[in-house]
């Protein structure tokens, strides 16, 4: 992502801040009923995912670390452990301790690039559920999207979308060659990352292959 007036790349962080932010003044008003609502992320509730992304704003490389080694290397058995620490005792307190985290820079051993996907798909996973609209600004659902089409780091999206052709139909994202999926660059995201919900949004001849390539339902556990 490069600003077009300084033609300097634009940091990452300030975006992944700004993300986490809106998602804290998303869920300030939830009831107790909507903090349990099941996330996109299907064995997980909305309040489980976040404290899954208070969790990753509050480990370090060397943290991260111990806690593999502490699970055995069972890298599922570290995710949910991390978890269990930030959710507390009741909504408030996982809320409270998100708010806490917003402008936190640790992160794991992962590219910051990451980490703001990681807001921006957990977001909706928490958003969607609860028919919360928030509109990111198109160059970072733009620069998320270019990450994700070309990695399979975090979640297997670059194999996912092999051979297919990618149009935003609200941006200036494109990407590979093949039958055409086309939509928002969000819907797009989602879809890569194996919420096949968001199949539903999409148009063209790869749209199918797309959903095959996807879990039966939403991920379920959060990477």
């Amino acid at each position: 992502m490069v600003d077009t007036h300084s033609r300097r790349p634009v940091e990452i962080w300030p975006l992944v801040h700004a993300e986490r932010a809106a998602l804290a003044t998303d869920v300030m008003h939830l009831t107790d009923e909507q903090w349990s609502t099941r996330s996109l992320c299907s064995d997980l509730s909305v309040r489980e995912v976040l404290a899954h992304l208070t969790a990753g704003a509050n480990l370090n490389g060397l943290r991260w670390f111990a806690g593999v080694v502490r699970c055995r290397f069972d890298f599922d058995k570290q995710v949910a452990m991390r978890l269990a620490e930030q959710l507390g005792d009741a909504p408030a307190e996982t809320l409270d301790r998100f708010r806490r985290a917003v402008a936190s820079k640790s992160k794991p051993p992962l590219p910051v690039i990451a980490m703001l996907g990681e807001t921006i798909v957990h977001g909706e996973d928490i958003r969607h559920p609860l028919g919360i609209r928030h509109d990111s600004p198109i160059a970072t659902l733009t620069r998320i999207a270019e990450y994700y089409r070309s990695t399979d780091q975090v979640v297997v999206a670059k194999t996912r979308v092999k051979g297919l052709r990618l149009v935003a139909t609200d941006g200036p994202f494109t990407s590979g060659e093949g039958p055409l999926v086309s939509g928002r660059t969000l819907a797009l995201i989602m879809a890569m990352t194996g919420r096949t919900r968001f199949c539903d949004e999409l148009h063209g001849d790869g749209v199918p292959t797309l959903r095959d390539r996807s879990p039966a339902h939403d991920t379920s556990t959060p990477k």
